[in-house]
């Protein structure tokens, strides 16, 4: 489901690294509310209990380690961008590295998601639930 058309990916590794984890952030959570939302019978807020620890930063770390060997040239530069980027704040809680590398994560969903690459999207958003 897209709001706007998709961008090329010239335009889309124009974008800075934080701002495609920004929307990365938004579609990964989207993706899990989703997915608990469909396949648990629960309150709205188990499911956002649900929701939190699966999108929180040590959460994303974990799923960046499991799918990081496969990405491409492209998704992995984006990741380094993301990684290596400088963010204002860090989340409660969390270490230093679990979060630069749940930025990182977040940078390449935000790419794929604006450049449309929805099989590439799903296929590591799958790996996490």
């Amino acid at each position: 489901m897209y709001f706007a058309e998709n961008m090329t990916e010239k335009d889309a590794l124009a974008l800075n690294a934080l701002a495609l984890a920004y929307v990365g952030d938004a579609v990964q959570s989207l993706y899990v509310r989703h997915k608990l939302a469909t396949l648990n019978d629960v309150k709205a807020n188990a499911l956002h209990k649900m929701t939190s620890e699966a999108v929180k930063a040590n959460a994303q770390a974990i799923l960046a380690e499991k799918v990081l060997p496969t990405f491409d040239e492209t998704e992995l530069s984006v990741y380094h961008r993301g990684r290596n980027s400088s963010p204002h704040h860090r989340a409660k809680n969390q270490t230093a590295a679990d979060y630069r590398k749940a930025t990182g994560l977040e940078a390449v969903l935000g790419y794929l998601y604006l450049t449309g690459q929805d099989e590439r999207l799903l296929g590591i958003l799958e790996t996490q639930i």
